[in-house]
């Protein structure tokens, strides 16, 4: 098949060259032709062959039609990143003015994606056929593949501007901005800035933005034009505080600016026209005087005019008052705690923060608290905005929560409320960060985009992975072909080239896996030549650490996928990587490429070192029920309850010992629950036989700090099995210590019990004794012997109580379950002998009351008593007397008060 599809290639190529066939005779019916040729080719797997007689075509022939197309399709369809051979193909017919074959020939170059010279040739050719509109269709796909062409951007805004429609031109007017930013184009940067302020001059913050950057890049002092353009609006417009921020912000870069300075006084006194003290204030800030440095004549000025009748206003001692009168420089002011309160104008100055209206700390004092805590509740972006306008428009999550708890919110309303405030200052358009300080929040007059927020933070990042995750959020929540993207690209490409030096193995292998799976989505973002995986790889001398950082990352996968593909004898290095760090895809891998042998070469070696494996032994038991690895590999359950039983006891010792306690805990946590919640443990022993259960029980009891009711319940459900079975711990179990299990309620009243022996007693038995030590002779002083004897008595309850709390374990009642007998559940109990009814209430020895019926789950009947379930007849003896039950009814019950024992039977 394939040597018909080649031969006929060869008949085409052929053809071409003898008939020498002019341009002028093409049409789009010659492509469709090459494109079925191209269809059968592909088919019969033929597309290496055509690619190679093409080539070798061209060699003698390199105008060939027939040879250009089909090598240049082949490419494309390959992903082949050379499109030389289409765009000399597309140029000729380009040439010759063959507008509809150009057309067709762009139009299956873009069917492989979006393709820089096939978008501009497209659109060129559709002006040469008077087709306007259609062109500007394709060059908005244009400048979202190519983007440093600022120019076409602008002529996009031009387009839309005289169709009318503002935002639209906006738009591209602000990609052209960034643009030509970047090409440090002034002349063309100072024009389209007029532009947008003739468009949209509110947007002042987004203008700022804009304005930031082109400091970054050209300077402050070429910069200045452009705020000078922007200020006339503000001015005209009678918004005297932004037109006052543009005038700083100009003296900022050029403190010598006279005329700045000039306008800034008149622009304070249109502001401040009402305040009474507003010509004395501009003298005392010297703000017309050239010798005074211009910031802080404008500090000095704005602190004085902020005093006012009425104002409020903050002192460190007084706290919250208002300004009730000034008189020449004295000031009076009423103060929460102090009311009338005198004060010159330097002290005030110095001493005093003016509060607006809107301020929280004015807010908190004037506001009924029900309705600010409602409000706050009710509406986290306006609590949000009025908290960080209210320091500077800057705010962190610890200022927020300084100002509403306790005062507006208790701590348990703040765990909620700050979980959704958290979510609002992360995607709300109206919030952003302070410059590059991730933790400090400022409220924008007009909105911020995601893409935009997103960028800022990924610039103010100064660890390399939190950069990485600042794109991953952008690649999942924002525009891909936004005018941020390529920049950040650009920071990971550039730790891949080869010139770069030293670069950390983990960075520059993350670095490469980023760039690699955009330039496959984005090819308008392929960076270009940088260094290969394998290059990359083979700086790698800690191979476990570098799967760490990368699964972190989440790009694990990706990073399996490249080793297997290009590393050799990659299988072992698999195995390494889940013994470190256990999950499916490393053995999924080794499954998928039949390398079984290493699959259960990797469990025996996890099974029989369990010891020192044990996070992937565990990993391994836990799932084993969605691979099952261990039974193909030959592993015993017993084997595996064996291990696990005993990494129970080994974490639990290293916790007590403070060994690596956030690992240990964790690996326990899971070793308990698949044990004992999961009740594995319990379906195991309900198969085995006696002595493998014996064997397994006698590691349960091993477990020292293993809850003993869970020793209990599983005791009961073996000898259930086993009724002959004996055990060495039958007498020991009921001389466990005390204050294992309790309620909160017990546990409270025991420390309660402890304080006020420490806080009552114990310093009254120290006055006791202070009082003997006055009588004299020690000898035949009996008060000074008894108030010893006490002081012992007191340390003894004092050791006996700290060592219960220590040991005590709080069960939260809510948990309890109504399934079987265990703690905090009330049993309603038939005697079969008597027919009489009986009722129990099971919880602890704290607060067992046998009076009331409230018995210990450690106590003989408790024990007997406990993980039996509705419907069970019990037959038991204690103390040589026998015991016939059927337990009718199991409640739980809920709540326990010590205090109120009799209420809760």
């Amino acid at each position: 098949m394939s040597e018909d599809v080649t031969g006929k290639l060869n008949q085409l190529l052929n053809e071409e060259k003898w008939t020498r066939a002019t341009l002028s005779a093409y049409t789009a019916n010659n492509f469709h032709e090459l494109d079925q040729l191209l269809e059968t080719g592909r088919g019969a797997d033929a597309e290496a062959e055509m690619l190679e007689v093409c080539e070798a075509h061209l060699e003698h022939a390199g105008n060939s039609i027939v040879a250009l197309y089909v090598s240049g399709l082949i490419s494309l369809s390959r992903r082949i990143v050379d499109d030389s051979n289409l765009i000399i193909l597309v140029n000729i017919f380009v040439d010759n003015t063959k507008w509809n074959i150009v057309e067709y020939l762009c139009e299956r170059i873009l069917e492989y994606g979006e393709n820089k010279f096939a978008l501009r040739t497209l659109a060129d050719s559709y002006v040469s056929k008077d087709e306007a509109e259609k062109s500007f269709h394709v060059l908005e796909r244009l400048i979202k593949v190519d983007l440093e062409d600022a120019d076409t951007a602008k002529a996009l805004a031009d387009h839309r501007l005289a169709a009318d429609d503002i935002d639209g031109a906006l738009e591209y007017y602000k990609k052209a901005l960034h643009r030509y930013i970047n090409r440090r184009s002034y002349t063309h940067i100072k024009d389209t800035w007029d532009t947008v302020i003739e468009l949209q001059p509110d947007d002042l913050e987004g203008l700022l933005q804009i304005h930031a950057k082109v400091v970054n890049v050209l300077g402050g002092e070429r910069a200045v034009s452009l705020l000078e353009a922007l200020y006339p609006h503000y001015k005209e417009a009678g918004n005297w505080e932004s037109a006052a921020h543009i005038l700083k912000k100009i003296l900022s870069h050029d403190p010598r600016n006279q005329a700045a300075r000039s306008e800034i006084i008149d622009v304070y006194r249109q502001r401040y026209a009402d305040h009474s003290h507003l010509d004395e204030y501009i003298e005392l800030s010297h703000l017309g005087q050239s010798w005074k440095n211009v910031h802080e004549a404008i500090a000095d000025f704005e602190k004085h005019i902020s005093f006012d009748e009425g104002n409020y206003v903050f002192h460190r001692t007084f706290g919250l008052g208002r300004i009730k009168s000034i008189a020449d420089d004295q000031f009076t002011i009423d103060f929460l705690k102090k009311r009338g309160h005198g004060m010159s104008l330097k002290m005030a100055v110095a001493s005093l923060q003016i509060l607006t209206r809107d301020h929280i700390w004015v807010l908190r004092a004037t506001m009924p608290r029900e309705e600010l805590t409602a409000k706050v509740k009710e509406d986290h972006s306006w609590a949000l905005r009025t908290i960080i306008r209210s320091f500077d428009n800057s705010a962190d999550m610890k200022r927020v929560k300084a100002v509403l708890v306790p005062r507006i919110l208790t701590p348990g309303e703040w765990t909620k409320w700050s979980t959704t405030a958290r979510r609002l200052l992360k995607t709300d358009p109206q919030f952003g960060n302070v410059g590059d300080k991730l933790d400090q929040f400022s409220v924008r007059e007009t909105p911020i985009t995601f893409e935009e927020k997103t960028f800022n933070k990924f610039r103010a990042e100064k660890d390399f992975f939190h950069r990485l995750q600042a794109l991953e959020d952008f690649l999942e929540h924002g525009e891909p072909h936004s005018e941020y993207l390529p920049e950040m690209v650009q920071y990971f490409a550039s730790l891949l080239r080869p010139e770069i030096g030293s670069v950390a193995p983990e960075q520059a292998i993350a670095s490469f896996l980023i760039v690699d799976r955009l330039s496959a989505s984005h090819p308008h973002l392929d960076p270009g030549q940088t260094n290969s995986f394998v290059d990359l790889f083979a700086d790698v001398t800690e191979l476990e650490t570098l799967y760490e950082v990368i699964d972190g990352s989440g790009m694990a996968k990706q990073l399996l996928q490249h080793i297997r593909n290009d590393v050799p004898g990659w299988p072992p290095l698999f195995s390494r990587v889940f013994l470190h760090s256990p999950s499916r895809a490393p053995i999924d891998a080794l499954e998928a490429a039949k390398e079984s042998e290493t699959v259960q070469a990797l469990i025996r070696t996890v099974v029989d070192d369990y010891r020192e494996h044990r996070a992937p032994f565990v990993w391994l038991v836990r799932n084993e029920s969605d691979g099952g690895w261990l039974e193909s590999a030959g592993v015993l359950r017993e084997k595996v309850m064996i291990g696990m039983i005993h990494l129970l006891d080994i974490t639990s010792r290293d916790i007590g010992n403070k060994r690596l306690p956030q690992v240990n805990r964790k690996l326990n946590r899971q070793i308990h629950d698949y044990l004992f919640k999961e009740e594995i443990l319990t379906a195991f022993l309900a198969d085995a036989d006696q002595d493998s259960t014996e064997r397994i029980y006698t590691l349960v009891e091993d477990v020292r700090e293993l809850d003993p009711s869970i020793k209990i319940r599983i005791r009961q459900r073996v000898k259930e099995r086993f009724p002959d079975l004996q055990f060495s711990d039958e007498e020991e179990i009921d001389r466990v210590r005390l204050g294992l299990l309790v309620t909160r309620a017990g546990y409270e009243l025991k420390q309660r019990e402890l304080r006020h022996i420490i806080e009552s007693e114990i310093p009254e038995n120290s006055k006791e004794i202070g009082l003997a030590l006055q009588k004299g002779d020690l000898r035949e002083n009996a008060e000074y012997k008894a108030a010893l004897e006490k002081q012992e008595q007191l340390k003894n309850s004092v050791s006996r109580l700290q060592e219960d709390l220590q040991n005590a374990q709080i069960f939260d009642l809510e948990e309890a379950s109504d399934g079987e007998i265990s703690f905090g559940t009330r049993v309603a109990l038939t005697n079969v002998e008597t027919s009489d009814t009986e009722e129990y209430v099971i919880l602890g020895p704290w607060e067992s009351d046998p009076g009331r019926n409230i018995i210990s789950y450690l106590s003989p009947l408790g024990a007997e008593l406990w993980s039996h379930r509705r419907n069970d007849e019990l037959q038991f003896s204690i103390n040589e007397k026998s015991f016939h039950y059927r337990i009718d009814k199991i409640d739980k019950i809920g709540t326990f008060q010590p205090e109120e024992v009799a209420a809760a039977t």
